[in-house]
């Protein structure tokens, strides 16, 4: 899933060239090429899909030239990850029918490929076969408010979990009770089922979607696609497939086609964050002493200065003196100086120059 604008990310992350086509690590790879970097040679380039807004179809091609062009899904509007997912469903149902698929977002990052591999190859075994859906919930290392959690259940084999329910993003006290109490993961937003077993699941819980989707697929691989794609996709409801799919299914033994389904949740370890903000960039970044932390080029020093990321994509020389906890981040003539601990008002700062 590429579709997102990535606004928390401003000014390195814009409308026209979002964060998940940007090199935010400074490693020489988008986070794009680095999530299909990460799923390894299991995953050819012909069983390997993008969903994207249509203004992405360019920067998607140039990043991931391998990928056929019938694998690149283009949004005419953005309509949350319940529609986007339905859509790529389909069309992979239409030549793959048996096929299971992991979705996941494009702008995450993970440091052990190796291990993350080994629990994608552990959750297709366990979800082959079955109505089972598996999401990874990432193991908490600390109180963090800005992800949703999981709170796992009964334990079946190879440390699998049902899913007892989904938290919303909670307070820090919150947060504070869940790691006290143990038993609940961080929502990772990457989940694996078969395909026949996603298209099941929409189309009981989400009839319309699956309507409008039943509606664009008569033509897919046609060139008649692209329009009626333009056409119907926006009449689908907005709605995230949380809310549309995963919480009404939840534990229970729903049955689907037939088999008990049901959302299971696979504890993981790779070191994950889903990068949706600087301040996570930061605990990604390697720190000096005083826990500041760089990305991008340019020579930057650090004076009395503690917790701080800065982030420059024009190779400037830049001394930040006396500041604690701030991000300094710079693109195409653009500066943000910004409290850490301000960040959910990013979005808000943008505007203001758009006013000016």
């Amino acid at each position: 899933m590429a579709g997102g604008i990535g606004s928390r990310f401003w000014p390195m992350s814009r409308p026209d060239n979002p964060k998940q086509f940007i090199d935010i690590l400074g490693v020489g790879r988008t986070l794009l090429q680095l999530t299909a970097d990460r799923f390894g040679d299991e995953f050819a380039p012909d069983h390997t899909w993008i969903v994207t807004s249509a203004n992405y179809q360019a920067i998607v091609r140039e990043q991931l030239p391998s990928l056929p062009s019938d694998n690149i899904l283009l949004e005419p509007c953005m309509r949350n990850t319940a529609p986007c997912i339905a859509y790529v469903i389909w069309k992979i149902r239409q030549r793959y029918p048996d096929a299971v698929v992991v979705v996941s977002p494009s702008d995450h990052f993970v440091v052990n490929t190796d291990e993350f591999r080994r629990i994608v190859s552990q959750g297709l075994d366990f979800v082959s076969g079955t109505s089972k859906v598996l999401t990874l919930g990432m193991t908490p290392t600390r109180p963090e408010t800005g992800y949703g959690y999981i709170q796992g259940g009964e334990a079946s084999e190879g440390g699998i979990l049902t899913v007892k329910a989904f938290k919303e993003k909670p307070s820090h006290d919150v947060a504070i009770g869940y790691l006290a109490e143990g038993g609940y993961y961080w929502n990772s937003g990457i989940f694996l089922w078969e395909a026949k077993t996603a298209e099941a699941a929409l189309r009981k819980f989400q009839p319309e979607v699956a309507a409008k989707i039943d509606e664009m697929a008569v033509d897919f691989y046609t060139e008649r696609e692209a329009e009626t794609v333009e056409r119907v996709f926006p009449q689908c409801p907005s709605i995230s497939i949380d809310y549309a799919v995963m919480e009404p299914l939840g534990g229970s033994d729903v049955e689907l086609l037939g088999r008990k389904g049901g959302v299971c949740v696979l504890p993981a370890n790779f070191g994950w964050s889903d990068l949706g903000t600087w301040g996570s960039l930061h605990n990604q970044l390697t720190k000096d002493a005083d826990g500041n932390a760089t990305a991008g080029s340019g020579n930057i020093s650090f004076i009395e200065s503690h917790d701080c990321i800065v982030r420059t994509s024009s190779g400037l020389d830049i001394v930040v003196q006396g500041l604690e906890g701030y991000i300094v981040a710079e693109d195409k003539g653009t500066l943000l100086i910004c409290k850490k601990d301000q960040e959910q008002r990013i979005k808000q700062f943008s505007e203001t120059l758009k006013n000016h």
